[in-house]
């Protein structure tokens, strides 16, 4: 069985297509907003710990379910001191635990995308998995400069399943080279590939189309 990456199941989730690119393909380019994303998780993105306003806060962290098959990095953790939490470090004292996914900008007239949730949803159970716990996780939009609790726990089934379904096609499509169609009605605007993916060309013309061009000049 191989083994997924979490930031396998969030190309998937944006666009199959895109996933194939990536990573059957191995394409890659940037545009503004892979790079307003990076310049957003730098913060996060280098293994720390430290303690503010009387919580604990790991920073880039490792995680990973053998279960399901998958690992990654989450961008935070915190912890907040309760009597029902986990221990997670030497002053043993217990942690209910906290995922802190960094995003770039909010999305207009909700307060986030479902791919986004499925993202984190996938984060928490390795993180689940690996601090025998039951977290809590939201997301922080930089441009907004607030945090958005997600319902996880609410519709667990159904993201459960969900998530299940494309980790099985994302197997399927690796073990046959399979790169997956463009979806029907995909967005493709803030494609960092879309060149790659859909390059724009312009109209070869005729050699007596040129022909004509320069006579014409003469004339």
């Amino acid at each position: 069985m191989n083994d997924i990456a979490i930031r396998q199941i969030q190309h998937y989730l944006y666009c199959p297509h895109r996933w194939g690119l990536l990573e059957i393909d191995r394409a890659w380019a940037e545009n503004i907003f892979v790079t307003k994303a990076n310049i957003i998780h730098n913060r996060v993105n280098e293994h720390s710990k430290y303690s503010i306003r009387g919580k604990k806060v790991f920073t880039s962290v490792s995680v990973y379910n053998d279960d399901y098959g998958i690992y990654g990095v989450v961008d935070c953790i915190e912890g907040t001191v309760s009597h029902t939490g986990v221990k997670i470090s030497n002053d043993n004292k217990k942690y209910d635990l906290c995922i802190v996914e960094y995003k770039p900008t909010k999305p207009k007239n909700k307060d986030y995308n479902y791919e986004d949730l499925i993202q984190v949803f996938v984060q928490k159970l390795c993180v689940d998995y690996v601090f025998n716990c039951d977290c809590d996780a939201v997301l922080y939009y930089a441009d907004v400069k607030k945090r958005f609790k997600l319902p996880l726990k609410d519709n667990f089934n159904e993201y459960d399943n969900k998530l299940k379904s494309i980790i099985s096609e994302i197997r399927k499509d690796i073990e046959y080279g399979i790169i997956p169609p463009i979806n029907k009605g995909q967005n493709c605007n803030g494609c960092s590939i879309k060149d790659i993916c859909m390059p724009s060309y312009k109209p070869i013309k005729s050699v007596r189309e040129y022909i004509n061009e320069i006579w014409e000049e003469d004339l």
